[in-house]
């Protein structure tokens, strides 16, 4: 446990800001994907939700997403040595704050008292987790469509790393994605700690950002003082409350690992979906797409190769320009229907061939110094990835290189998405990074095989 007091000066806002944290990624979920998801938003004591989440519980209003809140306590315990106020009292006084709070981020959102003692979650986990459930329930959504928002399991308070420890196993066990806010963290940690490098960002317009200030203006029992004694002293100082006053919310997001599908999947399942369009995702026409090229191309370290391999080449569309970085050019897919585009496609290069291969169960002979694993890593098994890998790794020849390019956004029915893919990518064979770039869509990575020796 992280020691820690609300009095400390801590990491100043000033500090966080020149670390980098605001170009972070872009939560990958659109309006639409938020408006289909339905989310239950967790605070331990009343202020965390509107601290940690009030931009995002906003836009998730504007965007007509069911939203739900579980109260955990009162937040009595906050001021203990007040002269004033009795803990009965302030409790009053809180959830009055917090109902304010809450309905001006989300006037059409429900929310549930848990009635826990302040302090204590660690004693009550089931009584939490059976609530969180209740709640999911009531949706009526899938599990792969239903968000917990929860503080950060590791915030240094005791009640919020309870409270999001208890998120995260029952997202886990139940199959729903997790959003985890921190707010203690900005305090006690600093840019030096690298946890917060891989967290996602959530940007807050103009009047997503008013939303927020209200709610936590609501709560003046904790950002002003409760009168002139001593010990009702203000709980949340100015230079705390700065971490909360960005135009973007961080959150450590973790999508639903709902789905059992495999390569074998795969291969019946883009079958279909190729013989019922030339183009099903507008490889040809969409700017994204092609935008999405240009930069995959430009990533190459190097202008020419002299093996190349895509893994999941679909219609042939980049097939064709890495053909023409390459002596020799292998381009493989699990779709029969859409290998017969991309073999068209590649027709006009002698020495590029396109073949109909499910990996990683079958694998090509021959050894390659350009590998491209391109929107095709999220539809194997973990398993299967790990099997690709060592297939990969076995097959690069000495400083080649792998370049994966992998859309950002909820996989549906695969268990991996484009964080797990390139985070096993670069574990297994423990390559170097040579490049990295991410945004909201997509991210692309490049990772270059020890070089020579001697």
């Amino acid at each position: 446990m992280v020691a820690f007091s609300h009095t400390d000066t801590g990491t100043v806002e000033s500090e966080w800001a020149a670390s980098g944290v605001a170009a972070l990624p872009e939560l990958p979920l659109d309006p639409s994907e938020l408006a289909a998801t339905a989310f239950v938003v967790l605070a331990a004591h009343p202020d965390d939700e509107s601290l940690g989440a009030g931009g995002f519980v906003a836009k998730l209003h504007a965007a007509g997403a069911a939203v739900q809140f579980l109260l955990c306590t009162a937040g009595e315990a906050s001021h203990p040595d007040s002269q004033t106020t009795t803990p009965e009292q302030l409790a009053a006084v809180r959830l009055t704050e917090f109902d304010t709070g809450v309905s001006g981020l989300a006037p059409s959102a429900t929310w549930r008292f848990l009635e826990l003692p302040d302090g204590q979650l660690a004693a009550h986990t089931e009584v939490i987790a059976k609530a969180v459930r209740e709640a999911v329930a009531s949706f009526g959504h899938a599990a792969e469509h239903v968000v917990l928002v929860a503080p950060y399991r590791a915030d240094g308070h005791t009640d919020h790393d309870v409270l999001g420890t208890v998120a995260a196993e029952v997202a886990t066990k139940d199959g729903h994605g997790l959003l985890e806010y921190p707010i203690w963290y900005w305090l006690w940690s600093g840019p030096d700690d690298a946890t917060w490098e891989s967290w996602v960002r959530v940007p807050l317009n103009n009047h997503e950002q008013q939303a927020k200030a209200n709610a936590m203006s609501a709560h003046a029992s904790q950002t002003q003082p409760l009168s002139s004694k001593p010990g009702d002293e203000t709980l949340l100082s100015d230079g705390f409350l700065e971490h909360f006053k960005r135009p973007w919310e961080t959150f450590a997001w973790h999508p639903s690992k709902a789905g059992s599908n495999n390569a074998a999947d795969a291969e019946r399942i883009f079958d279909e979906v190729h013989s019922k369009a030339e183009d099903p995702w507008s490889y040809t026409t969409s700017w994204y797409e092609r935008r999405k090229r240009a930069l995959t191309l430009a990533a190459l370290p190097e202008e020419s190769y002299e093996s190349g391999l895509e893994i999941g080449c679909s219609i042939g569309t980049l097939s064709e320009e890495l053909a023409k970085r390459c002596s020799q050019f292998l381009a493989v897919d699990a779709s029969g229907a859409a290998l017969a585009q991309a073999t068209e496609r590649l027709s006009q290069f002698p020495s590029a061939e396109a073949r109909h291969l499910t990996m990683p169960g079958e694998w090509p002979e021959g050894t390659f110094d350009l590998v491209v694993l391109s929107e095709t890593g999220y539809y194997l098994s973990p398993d299967e990835l790990t099997e690709l890998m060592a297939h990969i790794e076995a097959s690069t020849r000495p400083g080649g290189t792998l370049l994966l390019c992998h859309w950002r956004h909820p996989i549906s029915g695969w268990e991996l998405d484009a964080e797990a893919v390139h985070a096993m990518a670069r574990n297994q064979p423990g390559w170097s990074t040579h490049g990295l770039y991410r945004e909201k869509d997509f991210m692309l990575e490049v990772l270059l095989a020890p070089g020579r020796t001697g």
